[in-house]
């Protein structure tokens, strides 16, 4: 994607949200493009990398990165006040139930990226509709530039991975590096890996998963997850088709699993979807495989498995696939005066028991004494 220098003066101003510890943010306009952290201005193409490195600086004492894109109905605050929200679950769970997470006793302090975007419209069939446009546009075609931001924001994370001789708990590369999106922010990231497989060049390596990367690969997220993923379940044939590995494994920067929920009662990706794109969404009915490309995944190759309770743990197995359905029909649910069903009801402690799980087995074996 060629890119020409961007500046835009008359741009809206958006006033900043205090960044709270251990959170920083990362502004996108309507067309993806990132904008000034402290001015709301969109910054200069030939500025991109040097702003990313004045603004995010994971501290020392992180063990884990977390990059969360939120979905639609959220505005500035209540993005971070979400990513807020699943920390505290999270926390709460690995307090009560450590011993879940043997490998998290050494310590566990993320530090976090919270991604905000303009998604908020009319909470109707139409508002959906709306936003499910920006979002494509912004992801997709010569004026799309979210992937291409968010590409560079995930390539500076990783070169700035914390220097593994120091005392956190760190991989080979640095701290661990983990993605989660709500709805249409599931869609962001999986662009984004996409394009920083493309752009970039360099040398992965394996982490605590078994997938196998490929040799080309400028570095790996520990895992993907997404909550009630607002794209089409066949979404991996065609917009996403080089996140399926070829014959040497990932040909993008994923080194653990992309982990989807569903809910039978997510009616914005179920019902609404359907009419909208003549298929149903991801957060409805999982994604899927069809034809197999030349030497890389076959339909079946799709594991599926339940959101388990709180209390119970996830085998390694269940998990250590290259993709993974998760059906949260059973907890997911909301009522059934909300208009867009369970799209938005994952704030539980299942969901934190989920991601603390793909964190634990991203590690490796703790060295025997």
């Amino acid at each position: 994607m060629t890119l020409p220098p961007r500046f835009r003066p008359s741009a809206r101003r958006r006033a900043a949200v205090p960044r709270p510890s251990g959170f920083v943010t990362v502004d996108l306009d309507t067309d993806g493009w990132l904008l000034h952290g402290e001015t709301g201005e969109p910054v200069r193409a030939d500025r991109l990398k040097r702003h990313l490195a004045d603004w995010l600086n994971p501290p020392t004492w992180a063990t884990d990165i977390l990059v969360y894109v939120h979905g639609w109905q959220t505005g500035p605050a209540a993005a971070v006040r979400s990513a807020q929200r699943l920390l505290a679950l999270m926390e709460r769970q690995r307090t009560a139930r450590a011993a879940l997470y043997p490998r998290l006793r050494e310590g566990f302090a993320p530090w976090t990226v919270v991604v905000r975007w303009q998604s908020s419209s009319l909470l109707t069939k139409g508002g959906y509709e709306r936003i499910r446009e920006r979002a494509h546009a912004m992801s997709t075609g010569e004026d799309g530039y979210a992937p291409h931001v968010l590409g560079h924001l995930l390539g500076y994370l990783h070169a700035e991975r914390g220097d593994p001789a120091e005392g956190t708990l760190r991989t080979r590369g640095g701290q661990y590096l983990h993605l989660i999106g709500h709805s249409f922010g599931g869609r962001f990231l999986c662009e984004a890996v996409t394009w920083a497989a493309e752009a970039e060049a360099g040398r992965g390596g394996t982490l605590g998963w078994s997938t196998a990367t490929h040799p080309s690969l400028p570095f790996t997220v520990d895992s993907l997850t997404v909550f009630q993923m607002a794209a089409p379940r066949t979404a991996f044939d065609t917009d996403f088709h080089r996140l399926r590995p070829g014959p040497l494994g990932h040909e993008s920067p994923v080194g653990g699993p992309l982990v989807f929920t569903h809910s039978r009662y997510d009616r914005a990706t179920g019902f609404w979807h359907l009419l909208g794109e003549k298929v149903s969404g991801i957060g409805r009915s999982g994604m899927r495989l069809s034809a197999t490309p030349p030497g890389g995944l076959a339909p079946n190759d799709v594991w599926s498995t339940r959101l388990l309770r709180a209390d119970t743990p996830y085998p390694l197995r269940s998990l250590d696939h290259t993709f993974v359905n998760v059906d949260a029909s059973w907890r997911y649910r909301s009522s059934r005066l909300n208009p867009v069903g369970a799209h938005s009801d994952f704030y539980h402690p299942e969901s934190a028991h989920l991601l603390l799980s793909l964190v634990e087995h991203s590690r490796p074996d703790p060295p025997r004494k």
